[in-house]
């Protein structure tokens, strides 16, 4: 079976909050039909800023906390759509060289920034509902339309990897947008991330 299909039970590239208590399902899923997750081919490069993000916020850099894929229940999906409809109302569309000076600075809680700003929003906010830390992976990718780098929030689900995304309001599969993935958060350790194949 493939590693990126498995479960543990409870256990820049870029150019481009919501609080509650919610007690997610977790499954232990062990692949399943139509189950479209992102195939890994090993070790990846984390965008330079990534570093600077961690240690001003380990809690929303952490990507091993609790299980792999959230069991995706029509309330579940609901607020997906919701955080990320808020999250990209909330945050106003400027590059961190506009706003910050810089050309590549990841940070949450700003009411304007660049994609992985909104990324992180949508990681903190789904977090602060319950949602674990490793079925919420920071993912890096390029669109197919020359637009460049783009950073999305990728929810592993049993429906599939999921792309939380500040370029629309519909929460989609990974394998029905535009883009092209590089490499996302690694679940088997905090700080590292892997390459997406294909």
């Amino acid at each position: 079976m493939n590693q990126n299909n498995r479960q543990v039970g409870s256990s820049r590239f870029s150019n481009c909050l919501i609080a509650g208590g919610v007690g997610l399902a977790l499954a232990a899923f062990a692949g399943g039909p139509a189950f479209a997750a992102m195939d890994l081919a090993g070790r990846g490069l984390a965008p330079k800023a990534f570093y600077k993000f961690c240690k001003r916020d380990p809690g929303n850099c952490n990507s091993t906390g609790g299980a792999k894929v959230v069991q995706l229940t029509p309330g579940l999906k609901k607020q997906l759509g919701s955080v990320n409809s808020a999250v990209n109302r909330s945050v106003r569309e400027a590059s961190d060289l506009q706003t910050r000076g810089v050309e590549d600075d990841w940070r949450v809680g700003v009411g304007v920034g660049d994609c992985e700003d909104f990324a992180i929003a949508k990681k903190d906010a789904l977090r602060k509902r319950g949602w674990p830390a490793s079925a919420l992976l920071l993912t890096v990718a390029r669109d197919n339309f020359g637009q460049g780098g783009h950073t999305v929030l990728t929810v592993r689900t049993t429906k599939g990897d999921l792309i939380l995304d500040n370029r629309t309001r519909s929460v989609k599969n990974w394998k029905n947008t535009s883009y092209r993935y590089y490499a996302r958060q690694s679940q088997q350790a905090t700080g590292k991330w892997e390459r997406i194949a294909g």
